[in-house]
């Protein structure tokens, strides 16, 4: 007999990766020389190993929040809310925007007004 690896079937992967996405935490980067590992500061080049290249600690944005594991997902900023217009992002919103109100898909009414109600012209 053989035995060799297996990956998982990707619906197990794709709903580890949806639990980490939700439990996702907001963190914010050491800004500091004290926070950051430190450089050598000599004329010899350098090369940072792939260990100690993220050493630092990344801190919850919340402080009430614990910090996060080494196998958590984190996020630097929040992502932009697609259901408000937003000309510098280039987002043009969804009032105004017609939908079906039969479809449970993304051209959907409900998905696409974001849950504040529609009103259905004839």
């Amino acid at each position: 007999e053989e035995c060799w690896m297996r990956l998982p079937t990707f619906r197990s992967v794709g709903d580890a990766l949806k639990d980490g996405f939700d439990g996702a935490s907001r963190v914010m980067m050491p800004n500091t020389e004290v926070e950051a590992p430190a450089q050598r500061n000599d004329a010899a080049p350098h090369r940072v190993s792939r260990r100690d290249r993220y050493r630092f600690q990344l801190r919850p944005h919340n402080p009430d929040h614990k910090t996060p594991g080494v196998k958590d997902l984190v996020y630097l900023e929040s992502s932009p809310g697609f259901c408000e217009k937003n000309p510098r992002l280039g987002i043009p919103g969804t009032h105004g925007r017609a939908c079906n109100d039969t479809s449970i898909g993304v051209d959907g009414c409900d998905l696409m007004c974001c849950g504040r109600g529609y009103r259905t012209e004839t």
